[in-house]
């Protein structure tokens, strides 16, 4: 008896408690054509916004990365210190990241980042923050 209480205890333990596997993700989806950026937590859409990717002359890479680096203030140090709040690099030079210039969001105007509103930049930077880089991916896709 002693050990099926146990067993049972051990089971809603494992129902209640979160597994270590089990962490929280977090995906922007970025749809070029659409500019567009879906997040999903947990794959469950919970926010949607317009973003700005690369102008003519210019290329927003196409594919699925994890996070690598965080800048809460960043500077462009390729774009005469172009501002670049709560900046999640995640292909080299890339980064999604907010920007000063809110009315050209929802079409093409960057350099290649994929730019947000600055408070949308902020959550999705507090977001990539709490889950871990690791478990923040960025797919761009067409």
């Amino acid at each position: 008896m002693r050990l099926l209480l146990i067993a049972l205890a051990v089971l809603c333990l494992t129902v209640v408690m979160p597994q270590k596997g089990m962490a929280n993700t977090i995906v922007a989806k970025v749809d070029v054509s659409e500019q567009t950026m879906r997040v999903y937590r947990n794959g469950k859409q919970i926010h949607k916004w317009r973003v700005s990717t690369a102008r003519k002359g210019k290329w927003t890479p196409r594919g699925a990365w994890s996070a690598k680096w965080l800048s809460r203030h960043h500077k462009s140090s390729l774009y005469n210190d172009a501002p670049m709040p709560h900046a999640i690099f995640f292909r080299g030079n890339y980064a999604i990241h907010g920007t000063n210039q809110i009315s050209r969001l929802g079409r093409p105007a960057s350099a290649g980042c994929i730019r947000l509103h600055p408070s949308h930049a902020a959550t999705l930077f507090a977001m990539t923050r709490k889950v871990g880089l690791k478990n923040m991916k960025v797919v761009v896709q067409n």
